[in-house]
């Protein structure tokens, strides 16, 4: 190979173009400048604690008057302008993001510690004022409350969303349509009150608490959720497989068993965990009806039943002589409802990725 066969090496910055992967390297630098700023603020006593979310928010900020300036100095006008406005996408984005990873690290930051003491899941706090106790009660009261609810829930929602996309037509299924548009709006102490006033009626007792009476008054907020979810991926299913199932022969039925739900089961465990993800965390209708308790209550039909909010709120609201037991509880209890929360949907993508329809051969 001549000299004459080899183009000459160009220079990036002098061909009027940014090096590929610079924005990248900007954003984490003005993150890594206004770490160090707040950092330096922290030891010097300007703050008692280390500002993450100011950090990220003002380093995003940052990032986008030097990509603009940056870019202008290099390329030109017209390519800062437009690298400037996927900056400010991208701000927009982060900006949304940084509620949950500054909830996810307050949490984690005073919840960790308690809850990583093998205590909190071994012991529950009957007859406990001091540090030692767990919320072992609160886990137990949670899980049996939400998967009774969802039990309650899922049959009647899928069933209800069956209905309203395979054989719903007229005022009936108009009417559905609206009842669940309405119960999507309903607070959860409306519900709450209501399964309070059902188990009144049925038992005549007043200070009946149950588990069951909270898993009912959280079916409540779930059915709409899984209706609505359900409804929307039956749609999505193409109605030549339907078309081709009934061509063979196939009755509906069988049709919806195995065809329709199989195609948009991956959507409907998605939609399903997106319902049990939004009552896990509600304390208003299990204050009514659930109520709380320090002990370990295994049985869904009689007496009080702790949960992992109701057990935050009380370590919270009812602190001992030493304020900060109850209060390191309570963060590891929330962080704990959180993890729960991130497991369910794990759990979900995997039952998704397992059920989905295979595409390929």
């Amino acid at each position: 190979m001549t000299a004459a066969n080899v183009g000459p090496m160009s220079n990036t910055l002098t061909a009027g173009k940014l090096p590929k992967g610079s924005p990248w390297m900007l954003l984490i630098g003005s993150w890594v400048l206004l770490g160090i700023v707040f950092l330096i603020m922290q030891l010097s006593g300007v703050t008692r604690e280390f500002n993450l979310v100011g950090a990220l928010l003002l380093g995003t900020v940052l990032f986008d008057v030097l990509i603009f300036v940056v870019a202008s100095l290099v390329e030109g006008a017209r390519q800062a302008k437009d690298r400037l406005a996927t900056s400010l996408v991208a701000t927009a984005f982060i900006v949304a993001v940084l509620p949950l990873v500054s909830l996810i690290y307050t949490v984690a930051l005073h919840g960790l510690p308690r809850m990583l003491e093998p205590s909190f899941f071994t012991s529950s706090m009957r007859n406990v004022l001091g540090p030692e106790g767990g919320a072992v009660h609160a886990v137990v009261g949670t899980l049996l409350i939400t998967i009774s609810a969802a039990v309650i829930s899922v049959p009647i929602g899928l069933l209800a969303s069956i209905y309203l996309v395979e054989y719903g037509r007229g005022k009936l299924a108009r009417t559905i349509t609206l009842m669940v548009d309405v119960m999507t709006g309903i607070p959860s102490i409306v519900a709450g009150l209501f399964a309070y006033a059902l188990f009144l009626l049925v038992t005549g007792n007043p200070g009946y608490r149950s588990g069951f009476g909270g898993a009912v008054a959280l079916s409540v907020l779930m059915i709409p959720i899984v209706v609505r979810s359900s409804e929307e991926m039956l749609r999505l299913v193409p109605t030549e497989l339907r078309e081709a199932s009934y061509a063979l022969g196939v009755p509906k039925w069988l049709t919806i068993l195995k065809i329709v739900i199989p195609t948009a089961i991956a959507g409907i465990t998605t939609g399903v965990m997106l319902a049990v993800a939004r009552v896990i965390g509600e304390t208003a209708p299990l204050l009514l009806v659930t109520g709380f308790t320090t002990s370990m209550n295994y049985n869904l039909f009689s007496g009080q039943m702790m949960t992992l909010p109701m057990f935050t709120y009380t370590q919270y609201a009812n602190q001992g002589p030493h304020a900060s037991d109850f209060l390191n509880r309570a963060w590891a209890s929330a962080l704990t409802l959180i993890l729960i929360v991130m497991a369910l949907n794990l759990v979900a993508r995997l039952i998704a990725r397992i059920f989905a329809p295979k595409l390929g051969r």
